[in-house]
């Protein structure tokens, strides 16, 4: 990026000039007419200034832009783009300017077009952009297939034909109201954030061009935008956004938005026309498509051009890669995001497909977030099993190239692998002890996400061989053990599921017609209501003690299929014993270094029993596929 972009000031755009030409030199033919503004709105004292306006309309050519006097706001430097479609413009906001909405006026010697943009009150901070840590249990949630709480926006005007709970790539009714009805059970559970898979403005048509086994997509899933500054109708719109989010900070749970900042959807409306001429990389017609090369952007040893197709390729060869290196593109991004989070409150950003966007976009881009909320998180996903090339992507650290990327958290992938491999398949447990002992990479591992499942991978008791108590186990481990745990809704119940889309399925009793209310403990089958409480059980001990979220890890044995460890924040030590055989296994540990003395006492906090420290040593029996939490009796 270049130091224009990270002062977010309006410099001009020299590489473009060509394409944006002077008003003198075009000439409108007929009046002109703006059909969209973005952003619709901002705020007076914001410490994105000005904010750059990019106006969709047509006769564009030549114009200049005016706001009234004693509005409030001042009109810097205007470009439009070859074919007069698109229109930049800065706008100064006086930081004493009062909310409301104010006309502006576009102007061309054919004629004058008027055009609204709003003036916001800042919400209050109290309460809202709290980012997230390993204080916290998140839940990610697809507001499709969560819970519909509204019918009657199952179905759109401009593509009525979408619905059909019977197909697996259909819309299938879910939106945000249901994610609101659902709020006491998440509280019930216990998690204390939720992750919403995007909720933009989705394509309204089928997607022949990712069709799976003959069926084409719908845009269910969120990833395909078509308008970034709106809620897709079948959700709800901006104001149940706020409410949702309101509810959730009253229950006491943050709000996490997923956000897409390298692709749009197949159907743009920018494919046809474009707001500059590098608008994306490539063109509908033209273009690389990835090749998934992400080790090349951590090695010291490669060339631009090795790199480019992962950079610059358009993802499963359909999805248009947004252009980050044009400057106008990494503004809109930036404000984009800006935008979501000051008109909602929320408290952190989930980046889809991270590492196909250049770290120094990132730096850029982080930055904004930081200025204006300090506290906001974000978490990247790099879905890749390489702990050295994931901590590459984490803040805390300038790589080779000189540049910090400023990203929080990074998902855990390297631990999901052989996690799942150890509780779901019964392979050695001792391999996720050793994805531990790579912590050093990372410049902070207590911030990683980590996790079972989620959305892009099919569902732990889909592993050959899984059962529900190794889910069980596996949960322990996961609530159990450094960072910031996530639960995919549905995984507390054992809902069972392959690869997408039937990891994806609706929750039971979400939608009407449900044969089962799985939110309902009655109504919940015996296995399923005894994962839940084990989950629940879990998340209630973790927010308990400050060790299992904050503290260091010690590990006191391990071996093929068992695994004992502490947990250790100042003076407050639990200990952990995992046994992934299938058979009874006890063990023995040495405690002393801990500081547990002959004759303490700790109680299994899972199943109550209870164990006594001698000669410095633990014995701890434990049956097949069975863990204790050891916590310390006073």
């Amino acid at each position: 990026m270049r130091a224009a972009l990270s002062r977010l000031t309006f410099t001009g755009l020299l590489g473009l000039a060509a394409a944006f030409p002077t008003a003198a030199a075009a000439v409108p033919r007929s009046k002109p007419a703006v059909l969209k503004v973005e952003p619709p709105s901002w705020w007076p004292g914001h410490s994105l200034h000005p904010v750059r306006l990019m106006l969709r309309g047509r006769e564009l050519a030549g114009a200049r832009v005016e706001a009234a006097a004693g509005s409030g706001l001042s009109v810097g430097r205007v470009r439009v783009n070859d074919r007069g479609t698109h229109l930049f413009v800065d706008v100064e906001i006086d930081p004493q300017a009062p909310p409301g909405r104010r006309a502006l006026e576009l102007v061309t010697g054919a004629g004058r077009a008027a055009f609204d943009f709003e003036l916001l009150a800042p919400l209050p901070r109290a309460g809202r952009f709290q980012g997230f840590s390993a204080d916290d249990v998140i839940y990610l949630i697809m507001p499709d297939r969560f819970a519909n709480g509204n019918p009657a926006n199952d179905t759109s005007a401009r593509s009525p034909d979408l619905l059909d709970r019977h197909k697996p790539r259909h819309f299938h009714g879910g939106d945000l109201q249901g994610v609101i009805d659902r709020l006491p059970y998440l509280k019930e559970l216990g998690v204390t954030a939720i992750w919403l898979n995007p909720i933009y403005d989705n394509t309204d048509r089928l997607n022949f061009k990712e069709a799976y086994d003959g069926e084409p997509m719908t845009g269910y899933h969120g990833y395909h935008a078509e308008d970034f500054y709106a809620v897709d109708e079948r959700f709800g719109d901006l104001a149940r956004l706020r409410e949702l989010v309101d509810a959730a900070h009253a229950a006491g749970i943050k709000v996490i938005q997923d956000q897409v900042a390298n692709h749009t959807g197949p159907f743009h409306y920018w494919l046809e026309d474009s707001p500059t001429p590098t608008w994306f990389n490539g063109s509908e017609t033209r273009h690389l498509a990835n090749t998934w090369q992400v080790w090349t952007l951590a090695d010291p040893h490669a060339t631009q051009a090795s790199q480019r197709a992962t950079l610059e390729g358009w993802f499963v060869d359909v999805l248009p890669d947004l252009n980050q290196d044009d400057e106008e593109t990494a503004r809109y991004i930036i404000q984009n995001t800006l935008w979501w989070v000051g008109v909602s409150g929320l408290d952190g950003i989930r980046q889809d497909t991270l590492p196909y966007v250049h770290r120094r976009f990132w730096r850029e881009w982080m930055a904004a977030i930081k200025r204006e909320y300090p506290r906001l998180r974000v978490v990247g996903e790099l879905f890749d099993g390489d702990p050295a090339l994931v901590s590459f992507f984490q803040a805390g650290a300038r790589r080779f190239d000189g540049i910090d990327s400023g990203i929080d958290a990074l998902f855990d992938f390297p631990l999901f692998f052989p996690l799942r491999r150890a509780f779901g398949q019964g392979q050695e447990l001792r391999e996720v002890a050793r994805t531990l002992g790579r912590d050093h990479l990372y410049p902070d591992p207590s911030q990683l996400v980590t996790f079972l499942g989620l959305h892009d991978v099919p569902r732990f008791l889909h592993e050959p061989g899984a059962t529900p108590e190794g889910l069980k186990l596996a949960f322990t481990f996961l609530l159990t053990t450094r960072g910031i745990p996530l639960v995919y809704y549905g995984d507390e119940i054992a809902l069972r599921g392959g690869g997408d889309p039937d990891n994806r399925r609706d929750f039971p009793g979400g939608f009407a017609g449900d044969s089962q209310n799985a939110f309902q403990a009655a109504a919940r089958t015996p296995e399923q209501q005894d994962v839940f409480a084990h989950v629940q059980r879990l998340n209630g001990l973790r927010a308990a003690r400050p060790a299992l979220r904050r503290g260091a890890t010690r590990n006191l044995l391990v071996e093929a299929q068992q695994w004992v460890y502490a947990r250790v924040a100042g003076a407050e030590t639990l200990v952990v014993a995992l046994n992934n055989a299938a058979v009874p296994a006890t063990l023995e540990v040495g405690v002393s270094e801990l500081g547990l003395a002959d004759g303490v006492e700790l109680e299994d906090a899972l199943a109550g029993a209870r164990y006594r420290v001698s000669d410095g040593r633990l014995r701890l029996p434990l049956a097949a596929r069975a863990a204790v939490v050891l916590v310390e009796r006073r």
